[in-house]
Parts: structure tokens; sequence; C-alpha cells
């Protein structure tokens, strides 16, 4: 297990190196630069851009800025917004409780209808449930979030007032009711395309444990049907479930930054569009390699997990 362990941290650790000059790099190669919102300012001279140039190093090569900022990172200096000079870490942290509190219940939601709907689904195979969970599945599958977004906000608060139609609480209000109000619609509709990946994966899932032989063996010893189930299979059928649970992670994150931007949400996604529009690139690779930590972390600790659960893995 200790050399299991060592083998995917330092994998973990490679990508990251990786993902922060690939994305250090790409920022560097956008036209105009970090310094291209200051460029709009008429009141901005070449000498003032000159100064500033000098003053953030955007003068020396960009593997030495690289560097620089990569060594920042390891002792806790992500640098410092362009926009209103604060540190990164602060910006970050502002939005960050949004946007995890957006991801856990979406994913809760999903996780939990999905499931079930996959189990009946394989349970009650090519009845009218399959069908319709199989056509709503590929219905999610192929609309865009915001589209499901925007339809909620037509119909749910502009046509039957039942939810609010943005931001995370109500000005002067702020209760826990008040944000769970608040939550309940971006949260299904960035679920929902999430419950239709969860249902096939865990219909295909319960169905290949169903066929094994150590269930036919439970029936054969004259288990009831609900004991086999609940016990034999959905247990083994949620192994493959735990990795999807990491692989989820990314899309997870995609679909925050557009049900944010949607319904106004102040998390790490609309703030993400808004640092890009300001050219902050400080602020925009804090929150890269924010997000690469979390999506990279989800995926090691569901290979701990399976690994735990399924100690076949450890030796691949």
């Amino acid at each position: 297990m200790r050399s299991f362990l060592i083998n995917r941290i330092s994998q973990s650790l490679v990508l990251l190196v990786i993902v922060s000059m690939i994305g250090f790099g790409v920022l560097n190669l956008i036209p105009g630069g970090p310094l291209a919102q200051y460029g709009l300012d008429p009141g901005m001279t070449q000498e003032d851009m000159a100064r500033l140039t000098e003053q953030l190093g955007l003068n020396r090569p960009i593997w030495v800025q690289y560097f620089g900022w990569a060594g920042g990172l390891l002792q806790g200096d992500w640098g410092h917004s362009f926009r209103d000079g604060a540190p990164v870490l602060n910006v970050i942290g502002r939005h960050i409780v949004a946007t995890l509190l957006l991801m856990g219940s979406s994913t809760a939601v999903a996780i939990a209808i999905g499931t079930w709907i996959g189990i009946r689904g394989a349970t009650h195979r090519y009845s009218v449930f399959d069908y319709t969970a199989t056509i709503g599945a590929m219905v999610a599958l192929s609309i865009p979030t915001f589209w499901f977004g925007l339809i909620g906000i037509y119909v749910f608060s502009l046509r039957l007032g039942w939810f609010p139609a943005g931001n995370m609480y109500t000005i002067g209000d702020g209760s826990v009711l008040d944000v769970l109000h608040h939550l309940i619609m971006p949260s299904i509709v960035l679920a929902l395309v999430h419950i239709a990946i969860w249902s096939r994966y865990m219909r295909s899932a319960t169905l290949e444990a169903i066929n094994q032989d150590f269930v036919k063996t439970a029936r054969a010893k004259g288990l009831s049907e609900r004991r086999v189930l609940i016990k034999h299979v959905v247990g083994n059928a949620l192994l493959p479930m735990i990795t999807l649970a990491g692989m989820q992670l990314p899309s997870v994150l995609t679909g925050a930054l557009v049900t944010e931007t949607v319904f106004t949400w102040p998390g790490m996604g609309r703030l993400f569009l808004d640092s890009l529009g300001y050219s902050d690139y400080p602020v925009v690779m804090g929150l890269l390699m924010f997000s690469a930590i979390l999506v990279i972390l989800g995926n090691l600790l569901a290979d701990i997990i399976i690994a735990i659960v399924d100690p076949r893995i450890r030796l691949a």
C-alpha cells in the first residue's frame, strides 16, 4: 500500500507541475499580455507602462517569471490581484465557500438520484421507467447547462415565483434558509447532466453485478431478492462509481462556471470570468492552480478508496 501511495502521489505532483507550466505559458501568450487592461487607460503613458512592467517583473524571460511565481506559490505567496492589489488567496477565499457549497449540493443530488435511477432501471429492464430514464438521460446530455438554467429562471422564477432568479442570498437577509432557497435551483441545474451520467453508469454496473456467479449463488441459498440486491449487487456495483466520482470533478467545476454565470452565483467560476475580462492574470493562475489541486486530490482520493476496498488495484 505504501508503494501504491508513493506512486500515485508522485504522479499527482508531476501532473500539477505540468498543469502550472502549461497554464502560465498560455496566459503569457495571450495578445496584450497582463498589462492589456492598463493600456486602455488614456492617461497611461509609455513611461508608466515601462515602470509597471519593471515592478511586476514582466520584462524578465518567461522561464524566470515562472520559477519566481512557482517559488512564491510553494511559500504560500500566490501573488496579488492586478485589479485591487489584494492577495490572490484572499480573493479566492472570498468565493470558494460559494463554489464548494454549489458543487457539494449538486454532487450529492446527482449521486443520490442517479444511483437510484440506475439501480431501478437495471432491476426493471425494458420497463416504462427504464425507457423514460434512458430518454431523459439523452436529453440531459444533449442540452447545454446554461439552457436549463435559463429555462429554470423563466419558469420557476419569472412565471411561478418559487425561487429567486439569482445571487446567493437576499440583501439584508443572508440566513441559512435564505441561502438554501437561493441554492435549490442552481444546484439542481448543475446536477442534471451528472444525474444522467451517474444513472447510465450505475445501470451498467448493476447489470454486470447481477449476472455474476456469486449473485446466483446467493439466490440459490434462498436469500430474498432485496437482500441480494443490497448486500451483493449494489456493494459491488458501487466500486466503479468511486472512480467515476473522481473523474466527474473537472466537469462539475466546468458546469459550476456556467451555472454561476447564469445565476450570478458569487463563486470561483464567476470570479474566473471576471478576472479574465480584467486581465487579472495572478487571480486567473491562482484559480487554475486551485481547481487543478481540487481535481487531482479528488482523483487521488478516489484511487486510495478503491485500493482500500479492492486490494487488487494496488498491484496495478
